[in-house]
Formats: structure tokens, C-alpha cells, sequence
């Protein structure tokens, strides 16, 4: 499912209107009906209710104006509260604002803070808010007069009611512009855009109803997002249901390159997902003081001892063996609890460079490529990388902080400059690839902040690949079949509190489930 940014909606509007020949006052009247329905769907009480439609002069405060109408044709008490003048609202919208008078809904006119101040008490008694105030075009922060508004509206705790976006949210990002309105449902138009499904984006969006107002299809194809929705269709179509006569020795052997003193559950969970996901045969390489221990937590998985450090962690000089133990394997997976020594860092450079198998790289992986990002531009197989935040702030020096404001952005500008697929993890994980198309994950709870969450996701992912998926159909269906057990625990047992190991356990029942819907 297309997710569009405010620029690619704005050309599918242009389009259609210009080339396809459908007159813009037909897009808004599909829209102001569209979410009218939504309107009373959401709220069955809306009778009951005074509604305030809160408008701006532009085509959202147009859409507003639409809605008003079929509210009082339905001889609900709805009143515009219009943060302009009329003689300002110029188009479509002022065509539609127009068609109010006949039917003698209230336009209120509050242009300036001045006569917001002046009708405050009309303000005050309205149940329910439509907000109409600002579009998908907004891109700074809101200040002044739209900012009491909004602020205002917010403090009223009445059901907010948002047209297309809500006002003040960035509607490519999903960060609110300095403030925002909360709604509790959004009617979009044609296609929900990237805004709504980001957080926090999601949460001022509430529930996201998308109102289908005429675009014809071949011109969203032709304006081609690059953002899309995983959605249940999608990672169905890429499963791949195994053949009854199958055996262990096609479904791949991976090799998992893990682990160092006190982080030994890493390696174990890494590896044991790697099985869980449907890998045939799983090696684990660890440094050799810890096999022992390792041979206890991995019953079903092999290990094999590397060289190790003074200090316990893998050696350079490990690289050979490695190597020849790929030479059988169909999928390598470095980083998690190795460690940042310099002996590792070296280690996992050479291996970048010169694995012959496709790389699946998270954790201290990513981290011992901090300032030396380039070498993956070196490595001549596929690579996957699953940073959270921190780690991608580190690999491409900038602040997590910075990486949250526009994750999109981050992800794909780093998987096309490098060539790799990008997993960057957190809530609605993105997946960039290295041709610019980005997916944006739905699914995943807050009971997944806790520790071992992506050694799981990086066995499934490599356990995938290591059966033969590309390593575009294992990024999206490890990270979506991770969520969705997830997302089980969280309605079957508690909404935190599970283990990443039950998370890992109830990994193949989320693929049961794609196999029977397939």
C-alpha cells in the first residue's frame, strides 16, 4: 500500500485535475462527503453534539466547508469558526463557503487573535471539534495566533475530529511543527501519508480512515511513491511454502559470528532464531572460552571455538577459519554481543569485505563500523543491516536524536549510498533498499523495549536468507511475522513484561499463519 509524501500528493492532485480532467471542486466534494461518512461512523452520538468546524483559508479549511454543508443538511448544529476572512478564502474553497449562507450555517469570522478572544465563549461549548485548519503542505513550526488555536483545542478535551492531517503535523516525518492537534480519528485523502503511520505521527492521528476521492490509479503509479505500507497482502505474496519432500540440507546453513564474555545470550538467541525462522543447520562461531557455555544453550544449533583476545572476544585471526567456514554456509550474521575491540573491529572489516555470502550485520557489527561506513561499499554480496537509532546515529556520526526527526530520510539516504538494505528498528521499524523504496512496518508493541528484542530479529532475518529469500523478502517478512508475535504476547499474556525468547518461540506460528493465508 502507497504511503505519499505532501509533494507526491500534491502531483497526483495537479495531475488529475489537469491531465485527467477532473475539476478540482469534484476532489474536494469527494473528500468533504467521504470523511462526512467517516464523521458519523466514528461518532454515533454526533447528533447530540455542537460541532466546530475549525477552518483555515486553504483547501483544507475547503474540505471543512464541505462537511458543514452535509452536517446541516442532516440539520446538525454545526458552526465554521473561520481563522480568516471570508474575502481571503480565494478557489474551491471559497466556492464551497459560499454555499453556507443558503443554508444559514454560522461562519464566524476570526481572522485575528482578537476575535478569537471575542468568541471564546462560543468556543468553549462546543462537543466536538472538526479540524480543518492546516494541510499535508506544512513543513514549519506553528507559531502565533494558529498556535493558540490549536493549543486551545487540544486543553478543550472534546473528540477532535482531523481533516486529511492534523493541524501541525509534519506530514512527511510525522513530527509535530512546535504543536499539534490530538485527534482521536483522521480522515485522509486518496492515500495515508507517511505522517500518519510514523510516530508520533501516529499518535496525534488516532484512528486513520483513507477516503478514496477519485484519483484514478495510472496517475499515482505515474507520480510513483517510494514509500510503502507492509501490509498482510504483501507479506503473504512473498512467502514461499516449502515443498513436503524437503530436507535439512536445502533449506540452507547459516553462520552466526557472535558473542563475548557476559553476552552469551546474544549469540544463543541470534542463532536459535536463525532455527525458529526455518534455517536447516545453524553454526555458531564464538571465542573458544565461552564454547562450553554455548554448547549448553544451543541444543539444536552447532558452535564452533575462535580465537579469542586477551580480553575474550573475537581475534582477527579467527578470519581464516571463518572463511573456510563459509565456504557450505548460504548466509553470514555478525554482531550481536561481540564486543568493540580492536582486534574484532579488524575482524569484522575483512569479513565485510570479503564474505562470498549475503551479510545480515546488527549490533556491535554496525558499531565497529562506526567512521568506516565506506568499507561497505567494498563488499561485493548483499548486505542487511538492522541498526536501532543509537547504532545508526553512530554509523553515520549525527545524534539519535537528529535520526528519529526524519527516519525515512535517514534510512533510505544511507541504503542507496551504500547499496545495502536498511532495517532501522523501533516503533514502525523502516525498511530502506538500496533502490530508494522504503516500507514502513505496522506491526510491534512497546513490550518489545526490552533487552535481546534485535538478536531475534537478526536471526530471523538471517535465518530467511539463509533459506534462499532475497534479502528484500527476509527484511520484510523477519520484521513483520517479529512484531506480530509480538503483538500476540502483548493481547495474550501482558502488554510488557514477555521475553524476547517467548517473542523467538512464537516465531513460527506467525509463519503458520502466512502459510494458511497464502
Amino acid at each position: 500500500m502507497y504511503l505519499v509524501t505532501a509533494q507526491e500528493m500534491q502531483a497526483m492532485d495537479r495531475q488529475s485535475i489537469e491531465s485527467f480532467g477532473i475539476p478540482g471542486r469534484v476532489l474536494m466534494e469527494n473528500a468533504g462527503r467521504g470523511a462526512t461518512q467517516v464523521l458519523f461512523e466514528q461518532f454515533p452520538d454526533l447528533g447530540q453534539k455542537r460541532i466546530g468546524i475549525v477552518a483555515g483559508r486553504g483547501n483544507n479549511g475547503g474540505d471543512g466547508f464541505v462537511i458543514a454543508r452535509y452536517l446541516a443538511h442532516k440539520k446538525l448544529k454545526v458552526t465554521v469558526f473561520l481563522l480568516a476572512a471570508q474575502k481571503d478564502v480565494k478557489g474551491d474553497a471559497a466556492a464551497n463557503l459560499k454555499l453556507l449562507k443558503p443554508l444559514a450555517v454560522p461562519v464566524i469570522e476570526m481572522p485575528q487573535k482578537s476575535g478569537f478572544s471575542k468568541y471564546k465563549s462560543d468556543l468553549v461549548h462546543q462537543g466536538l471539534w472538526v479540524d480543518a485548519i492546516l494541510g499535508t503542505g506544512l513543513n514549519s513550526d506553528v507559531k502565533g495566533y494558529f498556535k493558540d488555536v490549536i493549543e486551545f483545542i487540544n486543553r478543550s478535551h472534546k473528540p477532535v475530529f482531523s481533516v486529511d492531517v492534523p493541524s501541525g503535523l509534519n506530514s512527511d516525518t510525522g513530527q509535530p511543527c512546535g504543536v499539534c492537534i490530538k485527534s482521536q480519528v483522521t480522515a485522509t485523502f486518496a492515500y495515508a501519508k507517511t505522517g500518519h503511520v510514523l510516530f508520533p505521527g501516529a499518535v496525534y492521528t488516532g484512528r486513520l480512515e483513507i477516503i478514496d476521492i477519485g484519483i484514478p490509479p495510472h496517475i499515482a503509479d505515474a507520480v510513483g511513491p517510494r514509500q510503502y505500507l507492509l501490509t498482510p497482502e504483501l507479506i503473504h505474496s512473498a512467502y514461499n511454502p516449502r515443498q513436503p519432500d524437503i530436507h535439512k540440507g536445502a533449506t540452507g546453513h547459516l553462520l552466526v559470528v557472535s558473542g563475548s564474555p557476559g553476552k552469551t545470550g546474544a549469540a544463543a538467541m541470534t542463532a536459535m532464531s536463525a532455527v525458529r525462522a526455518g534455517a536447516g543447520l545453524v553454526t555458531l562461531g564464538i571465542p573458544k572460552s565461552l564454547n562450553s557455555i554455548l554448547e549448553t544453550q544451543v541444543i539444536e544449533a552447532m558452535t564452533w571455538p575462535l580465537p579469542e583476545t586477551l580480553d575474550g572476544t573475537l581475534d582477527e585471526t579467527g578470519f581464516d577459519q571463518i572463511m573456510n567456514l563459509l565456504s557450505d554456509k548460504k548466509c553470514l550474521a555478525i554482531g550481536p554481543g561481540i564486543g568493540q575491540t580492536q582486534e574484532t573491529k579488524n575482524l569484522v572489516h575483512r569479513l565485510v569485505q570479503q564474505t562470498r555470502v549475503p551479510l545480515v550485520m546488527d549490533a556491535d557489527g554496525i558499531n565497529n563500523l562506526a567512521g568506516k561506513a565506506h568499507i561497505l561499499k567494498k563488499c561485493n554480496v548483499p548486505i542487511i543491516l538492522t541498526p536501532h537509532p543509537g547504532e545508526m546515529a553512530r554509523l553515520v556520526n549525527t545524534t539519535a536524536r537528529e535520526v528519529q526527526e526524519d527516519r525515512i530520510s535517514c534510512a533510505r539516504n544511507f541504503a542507496t549510498e551504500y547499496n545495502v538494505h536498511l532495517v532501522l528498528k523501533g516503533a514502525r521499524t523502516v525498511i530502506a533498499h538500496p533502490d530508494g523504496r522504503v516500507f514502513v512496518n505496522p506491526t510491534g508493541n512497546s513490550g518489545m523495549a526490552s533487552g535481546g528484542m534485535g538478536d531475534v530479529l537478526t536471526g530471523v532475518i538471517a535465518g530467511l536468507v539463509t533459506q534462499g529469500y532475497s534479502p528484500e523478502s527476509a527484511a520484510h517478512i523477519g520484521v513483520y511475522v517479529h512484531g506480530a508475535a509480538a503483538d500476540t504476547l502483548a493481547k495474550n499474556f501482558a502488554p510488557f513484561g514477555y521475553l524476547a525468547t517467548e517473542v523467538m518461540n512464537a516465531i513460527p506460528s506467525q509463519i503458520k499463519d502466512l502459510a494458511q493465508n497464502r
